[in-house]
């Protein structure tokens, strides 16, 4: 089933992402959560992260969620995760641009909520912090032209990347339009390959 947003994100009252993640690491009857990391972890109108726990991660960035959860991924998220495996990561970290649940791009509010972006880059920086030098798969396609603020949202992703000494890849070699690849119809044994997101952004 699709997600169609209910309202602004400004309208809700956000939780929070450290509270948010304090609930998330405790005990579920829901799902393992030895093995997942959902944040929020109930499904709510938006999702901060949403992945597999593991020594050695690969942080995926799509540009927003649709209705994955533990136990229950979309393609997109499968496909992630197949092709996390297949370049020797022994899990995978979905994160998003913009955290508001949409199965349709076009969904997406035309306004960028400074709240809710500011708590997903708290998220962010949790990622980062789990390894020593982060891995961050660019994942977006096309459909960061969607909104004009995504691009906004991912200068600030590239700062707190850059802090974190993280190096950022793209799966095969990027599309005619310069974007990287989405994962959906990528194979599964596809490469990572290095990607200089401080150019990508300039241009």
């Amino acid at each position: 089933m699709a997600h169609i947003p209910q309202g602004s994100t400004a309208a809700l009252t956000l939780e929070r992402f450290q509270p948010a993640l304090e609930a998330a690491l405790r005990p579920s009857a829901d799902y393992d959560v030895d093995r997942w990391l959902y944040v929020p972890n109930t499904y709510s109108e938006y999702r901060y992260i949403l992945g597999t726990r593991g020594q050695k991660p690969l942080i995926c960035i799509g540009i927003n969620p649709s209705t994955a959860a533990p136990d229950a991924l979309d393609p997109t998220l499968q496909s992630a995760q197949r092709i996390a495996l297949a370049n020797g990561y022994d899990s995978f970290l979905m994160f998003n641009v913009y955290a508001q649940r949409a199965t349709h791009p076009d969904d997406m509010e035309h306004v960028c909520n400074a709240a809710l972006h500011e708590e997903n880059r708290k998220a962010f920086r949790y990622l980062l912090s789990l390894s020593e030098q982060p891995a961050i798969w660019a994942a977006w396609g096309n459909i960061i032209m969607k909104r004009d603020y995504l691009m906004d949202c991912m200068r600030d992703f590239l700062a707190d990347g850059k802090e974190a000494g993280a190096r950022w890849y793209t799966a095969g070699p990027l599309l005619k339009s310069g974007h990287p690849h989405h994962p959906l119809y990528l194979r599964r044994d596809t490469k990572l390959l290095d990607f200089d997101i401080e150019a990508y952004l300039d241009t």
